[in-house]
């Protein structure tokens, strides 16, 4: 089931929407803050956007450009201003199509169908792991932290995809190596070691001071 997430404040046309997707077996999600919208994005981890641009706080211009810091998810505008300047911001600002409002609900499923076929037929869907405003990008192997992101080695990426999919738990050192392990990258106890020392500069670098923590005698966990 794909997830498709909306950004539209007309609670009405949101509503039409959502529940016609949900009769075509989408998992759709409506916004609710509007001032906060990477972050319920984010928690969502959609494979769809649908934007409209005249919103509360921050236009949909804006929160396309703050989606495509961190996702190349397609998204879609859909707007009543739908004049060629417009056209011409929305794809500037990362969009990936334009539908002019009033539109049939028809039209709108198979326009996302369509975007849906071309961005995944041929490639996995995009996933995110986030904490304390930290965002992992499973499918870059890149952290984002405000506005600045990094390149991950294949072992400081693993270590921290495993610790932000645990990040209420304790992961013990033993864990960690069997799961560098399964994915062909040997490593020892001394290996970790060193692995974890150097992704913690590179966290420390981002403003990201204690995101791991040691529990001596077993292993890390976040912070």
């Amino acid at each position: 089931m794909y997830k498709i997430f909306m950004v539209e404040d007309d609670e009405i046309i949101a509503r039409s929407i959502r529940e016609h997707l949900q009769a075509w077996n989408y998992d759709v999600c409506c916004v609710e803050d509007f001032s906060n919208v990477v972050a319920e994005f984010v928690r969502f981890d959609p494979q769809l956007v649908l934007m409209d641009i005249t919103l509360p706080f921050f236009n949909g211009y804006h929160w396309c450009s703050e989606i495509r810091k961190i996702s190349k998810v397609p998204v879609i505008f859909l707007s009543s201003a739908a004049d060629n300047m417009n056209i011409v911001m929305a794809v500037n600002m990362g969009a990936d199509d334009f539908i002019p409002k009033p539109f049939d609900l028809e039209v709108l499923t198979v326009k996302i169908q369509a975007m849906l076929r071309r961005s995944y037929d041929f490639a996995g869907t995009g996933s995110m792991l986030e904490h304390k405003g930290a965002i992992l990008n499973l499918n870059e192997t890149t952290l984002t932290y405000q506005e600045q992101k990094i390149e991950l080695t294949k072992n400081e990426f693993r270590i921290l995809e495993i610790l932000m999919e645990n990040k209420e738990k304790v992961v013990s050192r033993e864990t960690l190596m069997t799961k560098l392990w399964e994915s062909d990258n040997y490593v020892d106890e001394n290996t970790l070691s060193v692995n974890v020392n150097r992704l913690r500069k590179k966290l420390e670098a981002l403003g990201l001071e204690e995101f791991i923590l040691t529990k001596k005698g077993i292993g890390y966990r976040l912070g």
